[in-house]
């Protein structure tokens, strides 16, 4: 008998257990091919370094292969975050639509998400079909375009993942395809003139933008609404793209994250605390210099201070809590510390503002130095002075404790020392710096601690920082385009004689940008503010004769402070989540470090020798 409810059923399940293999087996594939590409990333300038300087001679073109192995890793890291649902978004407010709205609002801000990944996904084909007719070649034998297909094809696979988020089942995911086809067709073949079409298009995409899509899908959407009216080719988009994610310098950026990720994924953060503790817990507040020099140093490497939070914050506050911290005291510190590291050498914002603004990126590491120490010690004498309420004790500093922990840690010890000597040694590039500071990252975790197992775990470390690195290009790689509207339209220079205009005195711009940026600090993420704003603020701040690298510190130094800031600081909502306490309370705990924090951007700010010595008299 054939054709019964249970052969159904169990066609159905032998479907469902196809469908997941398949899934499982292509999750593999991307992991395996995004951990490849950074190994060869890795690898190829510390040949080119070895071979420059002991054979006189290098590897034909190394630094070509490096620009498109980093746009590689961008595609294939985006299409994961795609898989994973975790594209950076401006806004959350879909998420917080509750009932039968629920669905309406994903299916809409996923079908306006896919259709501008499918947008980019044309304009990338008509970009490769004029390459490929250019016959321009990578290096010997291979075509440049087999390379730069990724970009449609990887837009492809992120419209359809999106489309896949959009909705559970095949009816929500069916009406959110048709939407997405209509809105393509609307665009391909407008009712009325492009030109007249622009505002009902940036009203759609702004309603988009509330619902939650991507940040990519909205500032490659603005730029796209653009250009559509102004009858400019949308393979030009392609083509900005293509040009930021393939700079020389960008490959740094993967590499240094890439190193974080090993630390933070081994037992480093372990091993860190127990020196931290033998040399400064025998100190009244002793458990405060454990966690600011702790925190500091994980968001330098990983360049996100929520990890840090998340990572760090069950280690650290027990140690507080036991030194007799308040429990309000000690949140503060942990939550507040979480920043520090931003404005230190290799944290991936320094670079990603080095690239958009353009300045050499070891300048903006030595621009960093002295603010960041700065920012740090004021945190660390506030919970010094904390500490120093309790009336718990003091324990006496042990010789061979701190020793043990010394010597055991003594090879993550040198990672710093690794990176500063690989860039100002003269010995390598920047690229070539943060190659040898992943690969020494990756060896040390693997094969001195052995923390770390080659085939079970890298792959799974490097997806996943190949997730975050792909998140930030698309978005770098996009909003190039807009950019390049602003400035064809001439919106910076109107910019800059507004603000020209209406300020009179750099030191009151400053104060005005300080202000500005806390609010964009609490409203959106680092990555996307660098993208945004930099480009508008840059010139602006080059009218009022602000040196580049202090104008840059202060913006990085602002906006972290700004993830401190209520109502939607990032900050304040992940160590509500970390440690299950309300946002109110997380806020209350925050203010006293918040305000020291404060002190500390004001004294960047209007101090500009604390930002600028360093790179006048070390820089190249």
């Amino acid at each position: 008998m054939t054709g019964g409810p249970g052969n159904g059923a169990l066609r159905h399940e032998t479907t469902n257990t196809q469908e997941s293999h398949r899934q499982n087996a292509i999750q593999i594939g991307e992991d395996v091919a995004v951990s490849l590409t950074l190994a060869s990333m890795m690898t190829l300038p510390l040949l080119e370094a070895v071979t420059r300087k002991f054979l006189r001679t290098g590897i034909a073109s190394t630094v070509v292969l490096l620009q498109h192995l980093t746009l590689i890793v961008g595609m294939l890291g985006a299409a994961i975050a795609a898989r994973e649902n975790r594209l950076l978004a401006l806004s959350t407010l879909g998420n917080k639509v509750q009932g039968r709205w629920k669905s309406t609002v994903s299916i809409f801000s996923g079908s306006w998400a896919a259709a501008i990944s499918i947008f980019f996904f044309g304009a990338g084909v008509q970009f490769v079909s004029a390459e490929r007719a250019a016959s321009k070649m990578l290096t010997d034998g291979i075509p440049v375009w087999w390379i730069q297909a990724i970009l449609p094809l990887g837009f492809a696979v992120i419209a359809f993942r999106i489309l896949r988020h959009s909705a559970q089942g095949w009816k929500g995911r069916s009406a959110a395809a048709s939407l997405t086809l209509l809105i393509v067709y609307l665009g391909i073949q407008p009712p009325i003139s492009p030109e007249k079409l622009i505002a009902p298009a940036l009203g759609g995409l702004l309603l988009a933008t509330l619902a939650g899509i991507p940040v990519f899908a909205t500032l490659g959407g603005v730029a796209m609404i653009m250009f559509w009216g102004r009858g400019v080719p949308v393979a030009a988009l392609s083509v900005d793209h293509y040009s930021l994610v393939t700079s020389a310098s960008l490959p740094t950026m993967p590499l240094f994250t890439l190193a974080g990720y090993f630390l933070a994924a081994g037992g480093a953060p372990k091993r860190f605390l127990r020196v931290f503790q033998a040399l400064f817990g025998w100190m009244g507040g002793g458990a405060a210099v454990v966690t600011v020099l702790l925190c500091t140093f994980f968001t330098s490497f990983t360049g996100a201070s929520g990890m840090t939070i998340v990572a760090l914050g069950g280690l650290l506050m027990p140690i507080l809590l036991a030194e007799n911290y308040s429990e309000r005291a000690a949140l503060g510190l942990v939550t507040g510390a979480g920043s520090l590291g931003v404005l230190f050498a290799p944290c991936l914002p320094l670079i990603l503002y080095g690239v958009i603004a353009r300045i050499p990126i070891e300048k903006m590491f030595l621009g960093g130095v002295v603010p960041g120490v700065v920012m740090s010690l004021m945190t660390l004498l506030w919970g010094v002075h904390e500490g120093r309420k309790s009336r718990l004790a003091q324990r006496p500093f042990v010789w061979d404790d701190a020793r043990s922990a010394l010597w055991e840690a003594k090879w993550e010890l040198m990672i710093p020392i690794v990176a500063f000597a690989g860039m100002f040694s003269g010995f390598a590039t920047p690229v070539e710096a943060a190659a040898l500071t992943a690969t020494y990252a990756f060896l040390t975790e693997t094969v001195i601690y052995r923390d770390l197992n080659v085939r079970r775990d890298v792959p799974r470390v490097m997806a996943e920082c190949g997730l975050l690195v792909g998140g930030i290009l698309l978005i770098l790689g996009v909003a190039l385009g807009l950019t390049d509207y602003l400035v064809d339209a001439e919106i910076t220079t109107q910019a800059v004689q507004w603000v020209t205009n209406s300020i009179h005195s750099r030191w009151l711009f400053l104060l005005a940008l300080n202000l500005f940026l806390l609010v964009v600090g609490c409203l959106m993420d680092i990555y996307s503010a660098i993208t945004i704003q930099v480009p508008l603020l840059v010139p602006i701040g080059a009218a009022f004769g602000v040196d580049p690298i202090h104008l840059g510190i202060t913006f990085l130094a602002t906006m972290e402070l700004g993830y401190l800031t209520p109502p939607v600081g990032l900050n304040l909502y992940l160590s509500s989540l970390r440690f299950g306490k309300s946002v109110p309370e997380v806020f209350r705990s925050v203010i006293p470090i918040a305000l020291v924090l404060y002190v500390g951007v004001l004294l960047i700010t209007f101090l500009p020798w604390l930002t600028t010595t360093l790179p006048r008299y070390l820089g190249k």
